[in-house]
């Protein structure tokens, strides 16, 4: 009785969502285990908005941002390509967005929008749009939603490949179920006071931690 106690009062410190401000997640060695699983209560997205932060040192491609629901895998995915270009898929629809400057060991904002109204999505990079383009449209983001950082998912909830895992920093991960503003974007962008995420908010984060990730103080360049 004592045991059953205690693990059910660890499961509910486990889930109280923290306040990682000026924390950043690091993902330290190439694995197919080692990642970052977000929770939230929404199961059904008409349209989102994902910003977050990363750094990292991979010329290869790499999840950025993994979304699953039992039917669909990619429901929404942030994944960088080669140097110069980030997929975005929607209900396992892709669109490839060009001409964003991933340079090496140097933080960079990327935020992504998607409404099934219209079916447009469109990718900000460090402050600049990319064209608007059509990815999927008429069918809402619907079922038991996983949220991965640190690889992707090739099944809900798993099936990771090292050859996409994520490798470098994290940090203020945050997520809305409209498309941001563009005036909300750049305040994002430029590190100033915005609208925090309705879905996933980085100052009140449920998460759970599986294999080699370490939360540290975000590193910041002295002046």
């Amino acid at each position: 009785m004592t045991l059953v106690l205690l693990l059910v009062m660890l499961t509910a410190c486990a889930a109280v969502p923290q306040d990682l401000s000026g924390k950043m997640f690091t993902f330290p060695e190439a694995t197919n285990t080692a990642h970052v699983r977000i929770t939230t209560s929404r199961q059904e997205f008409s349209a989102v908005t994902v910003c977050l932060r990363f750094f990292t040192d991979l010329r290869r491609g790499c999840s950025i941002f993994s979304l699953a629901t039992p039917s669909t895998d990619n429901d929404f995915l942030i994944s960088k390509k080669e140097i110069g270009v980030t997929a975005i898929y929607t209900r396992n629809k892709l669109a490839e967005f060009v001409g964003q400057e991933y340079k090496l060991n140097v933080w960079h904002s990327i935020c992504s929008t998607w409404d099934s109204a219209s079916g447009l999505g469109q990718l900000w990079f460090d402050g600049n749009p990319s064209s608007r383009k059509f990815i999927s449209s008429e069918s809402n983001i619907r079922g038991t939603i996983v949220i991965v950082l640190g690889q992707e998912q090739d099944s809900h909830g798993g099936a990771f490949d090292t050859n996409q895992c994520f490798v470098g920093m994290m940090s203020d991960v945050h997520m809305w179920d409209y498309t941001l503003s563009p005036c909300e974007i750049q305040r994002y962008m430029s590190d100033l006071t915005f609208t925090t995420g309705n879905v996933l908010n980085w100052e009140a984060l449920d998460f759970q931690i599986t294999g080699r990730v370490l939360t540290e103080d975000k590193q910041k360049t002295c002046r």
